[in-house]
């Protein structure tokens, strides 16, 4: 038995590695729009996408299709109206807002 290894656990995050996913509560409310979309039918599948300027929440109303929708969180928005928007399958800015549970709530997503 090796004594030289030793098991380190640190769940904790730093500052600068917050910012670069969604914040819990921001989480919560996209996952329960989602549950939501899926439970009328309207949504099958959801992809996460993850980069130094952004982190997106794609969905799908099938997985073989390209994103109906794109929930980006903008970690350097040049305008405050910009930190979060909503773009569609083409990566069009379909609505913009400095407020996630407004966006989501003033969307209308059975377009």
């Amino acid at each position: 038995m090796n004594k030289n290894l030793k098991l380190v656990v640190d769940n904790t995050l730093k500052e600068k590695d917050k910012r670069h996913f969604f914040e819990k509560n921001e989480l919560k409310i996209i996952l329960n729009l989602y549950a939501k979309m899926v439970s009328d039918g309207s949504w099958k599948d959801y992809g996460l996408f993850i980069s130094s300027k952004q982190v997106g929440f794609s969905v799908f109303k099938n997985s073989t299709e390209n994103a109906m929708y794109k929930i980006c969180k903008n970690f350097k928005p040049s305008n405050k109206n910009l930190k979060y928007l909503i773009t569609d399958s083409k990566g069009k800015i379909y609505k913009n807002s400095n407020s996630l549970e407004l966006l989501l709530k003033n969307t209308n997503w059975k377009k």
